[in-house]
């Protein structure tokens, strides 16, 4: 019995010793776990609360504008070109400081058989007031504007690269700050602030553009029926003018991404802010934040 009672005791004291050590380690698992989870809540809430900023360099940058429909068979090319100069300009410093893309979608064509999606009749009136600043009565797609003035010859490097080297060898004559602060997943409270370097007799405006890449549609019908378009630096909501005074204004504003459209992707749109002459409509400078990194 005494050998019996030994054993029971072992048997016993080894059960014991086994139940501390399962009660250790699930006591260290759900340490574990706990821990991940208030890192996983701490990284989200810093994801949500992240705040992205930009300036405008010195010397002035050149706004480059698209006008395009997705009902226009000539606009493909444009499309495309105008990826490959965003792509370059983001690779460097250099070319992010010399021009800032936008693709401006009109609403002109979308009668002949293909409404796109991304059209907005305001960009049909920019593209008409800016036309009508050259006295030009014509507007077409694709037409592209550098720093508010048309250039016919863009698809020939050395024409839209000595047309972006004069702006940019020029001064500044404005300074640009954005700030965009994350306060949801996908909603951000936006602050834009541009004053001009000297006094002008002139107006001038300003104006919030928030753009979106990696677009893609597969046209079902009209002039592009049946191809698949790709689109970068697409204009989906439009913010302005928003009057000077006295050399200056402060712009504050909310982004819901929800609002503008349930498809936008938080992870691939940026903000552009421009300054622009009232009286000319010469772009003087531009700021980009690109949130989309």
């Amino acid at each position: 019995m005494k050998l019996v009672c030994k054993e029971l005791t072992r048997s016993a004291t080894k059960l014991q010793m086994n139940s501390q050590e399962s009660q250790v380690r699930i006591l260290i698992n759900v340490s574990k776990q706990l821990v991940l989870t208030m890192l996983g809540v701490g990284l989200a809430s810093a994801a949500q609360a992240q705040d992205y900023s930009a300036q405008s360099p010195a010397n002035r940058v050149a706004l480059v504008e698209l006008y395009s429909s997705e009902g226009c068979n000539s606009c493909p090319p444009a499309d495309q070109w105008l990826s490959r100069l965003g792509a370059q300009a983001r690779t460097s410093q250099a070319g992010a400081e010399r021009i800032v893309p936008l693709a401006l979608h009109v609403d002109y064509w979308d009668s002949l058989g293909w409404k796109d999606r991304f059209g907005d009749h305001r960009f049909t009136v920019r593209q008409q007031e800016l036309a009508a600043f050259t006295n030009s009565r014509v507007v077409y797609t694709p037409e592209i504007f550098v720093g508010g003035r048309e250039l016919r010859q863009w698809s020939a490097n050395k024409a839209f690269d000595a047309a972006a080297a004069k702006i940019a060898e020029q001064p500044s004559p404005a300074d640009i700050a954005i700030k965009l602060s994350g306060t949801a997943p996908r909603n951000f409270d936006l602050s834009a602030k541009v004053k001009l370097r000297q006094p002008s007799k002139d107006s001038h405006d300003a104006y919030i553009a928030l753009y979106e890449n990696q677009l893609v549609s597969k046209v079902a019908a009209g002039e592009n029926g049946g191809v698949t378009l790709h689109h970068d630096y697409v204009v989906r909501r439009w913010l302005g003018p928003f009057a000077l005074k006295d050399g200056m204004v402060q712009i504050n504003e909310k982004i819901a991404l929800d609002s503008i459209g349930i498809d936008v992707r938080a992870d691939r749109f940026g903000i552009v802010a421009f300054v622009q002459n009232a009286s000319s409509g010469e772009v003087l400078q531009v700021a980009r934040l690109a949130v989309d990194h």
